[in-house]
């Protein structure tokens, strides 16, 4: 810092000579003062969070330090410095979260990287696969609750923004895979990710076998700071030509896997390994540590709220009938007041769009109601095809392999097309 403004330190060195050594260098310098010793991960954040320091050191060996916990620390207004040894590298600390990593016994850039003077770190970069120079983009599909037809949209935009074709893919193992080879079209890898954690169904929907959990997988990676592009891909096998899959929780109450600091570095992880990442989101965006006293308990709807977050695009799924028309209109109002900023642009869906359901010229109807209700005047509509659609679920593939003439799966293809439009620098 380059002001003459106190640094207050809160200690957390796990060895207890390391420790000694780090008070000693802090204590003897000039508007740097050591507020508190830390003997354990709790008391540290204790003192944070009461707001007894604007620093904090820490090795890289404390127990219980994760992404989770470092996102408490900077959450906290704190300077978050780790000190790497040899059982803690900085790749790992860098994955953390941590502003600046240094070496033990390094009391120079100790005291630089307190005051504010050292640089910041970054996460490492593995190798990464030919994206043109440009980052992926994240899409999440959101709907309000009442199965509107947010799986089902995900999957077939993930497979029309890949352009999977008619041609069957082979099943070997637990898992559906193809070989891994090139997408067709020239297009790029595309990743769809399961985030929701009220009633994930993708590995059901594409027939998949296989019940771990990818995405809890690599966020119990991302959150001990070793998640890279290497073991994502490792967690999201190929499922359809060019589309890799990271499979959801199994059960509801798995929820407190999916911790949103850890998707955080996850979805910047799918940036880096697929161009596209279309992210299959639960239908609730309450912030539910706001009802309870322990203002730290864990996030129910994190993983949704991070995805929407990270989003270049968001997909909002409504249902044509007039019961989903309801939940959309409302749904489009909590999305607009989400807990956490929201700012990319969105596309409105229509699914099982019928005259059965909402009368004569259901298409008009449709568009006219939003517009009133809602002030949307562009809405992509997919009319209702459960001929197609009851193929594909009973086969466990998608539209293009089994119906590929459905309307339905034409209007995903326009679905994917908007995207493109939306995203210049994509595909």
């Amino acid at each position: 810092m380059s002001d003459e403004r106190t640094v207050t330190v809160l200690v957390a060195v796990h060895a207890p000579g390391v420790e000694a050594d780090a008070v000693t260098v802090l204590g003897a310098q000039p508007r740097v003062t050591v507020a508190r010793r830390c003997a354990e991960l709790a008391e540290l954040l204790a003192a944070a969070e009461a707001g007894a320091g604007t620093a904090a050191v820490v090795s890289g060996d404390l127990p219980g330090l994760d992404r989770e916990a470092v996102a408490r620390l900077r959450g906290a207004g704190l300077r978050v410095v780790a000190l790497e040894d040899r059982a803690a590298p900085a790749g790992r600390l860098a994955g953390l979260g941590c502003d600046v990593v240094v070496a033990e016994g390094d009391a120079e850039n100790l005291v630089a990287a307190v005051r504010g003077d050292a640089p910041e770190v970054a996460a490492p970069v593995a190798a990464l696969p030919d994206l043109g120079g440009r980052p992926g983009t994240i899409i999440a599909v959101w709907g309000p609750v009442g199965s509107p037809g947010r799986t089902t949209t995900a999957i077939e935009l993930a497979a029309a923004l890949a352009g999977v074709g008619t041609a069957a893919t082979r099943r070997t193992g637990l898992l559906r895979r193809t070989r891994p080879a090139a997408p067709p079209n020239g297009t790029r890898t595309v990743l769809l990710a399961d985030a929701d954690t009220y009633a994930s169904s993708v590995t059901s929907r594409l027939g998949l076998l296989d019940d771990a959990p990818g995405l809890a997988a690599a966020a119990r990676a991302a959150g001990q700071g070793v998640l890279d592009v290497v073991t994502l891909a490792g967690h999201s096998p190929v499922v359809l030509p060019g589309v890799r899959v990271l499979t959801g929780i199994t059960r509801a109450s798995r929820w407190p896997e999916l911790p949103a600091a850890s998707l955080d570095m996850v979805f910047q992880r799918c940036r880096e390994l697929a161009a596209w990442t279309v992210v299959d989101c639960g239908p609730v965006l309450e912030t539910d540590e706001l009802l309870m006293y322990d203002t730290r308990a864990p996030q129910r709807n994190g993983a949704t709220l991070s995805a929407l977050q990270a989003a270049d695009v968001v997909v909002v799924v409504g249902g044509a009938d007039p019961v989903g028309m309801q939940r959309l209109v409302r749904g489009l109002e909590d999305l607009r007041d989400a807990a956490v900023p929201v700012p990319a642009p969105r596309l409105v869906v229509v699914n099982r769009v019928r005259d059965s359901a909402v009368g004569r010229r259901a298409e008009s109807q449709v568009r006219d109601a939003l517009a009133r209700y809602a002030g949307v005047d562009d809405v992509h509509l997919v009319p209702d095809d459960p001929a197609g659609l009851d193929a594909a679920l009973l086969a466990g593939r998608v539209l293009a392999e089994c119906a590929p003439g459905s309307p339905a799966r034409a209007a995903f293809v326009g679905l994917a097309s908007r995207v493109r439009e939306l995203v210049p620098a994509g595909v």
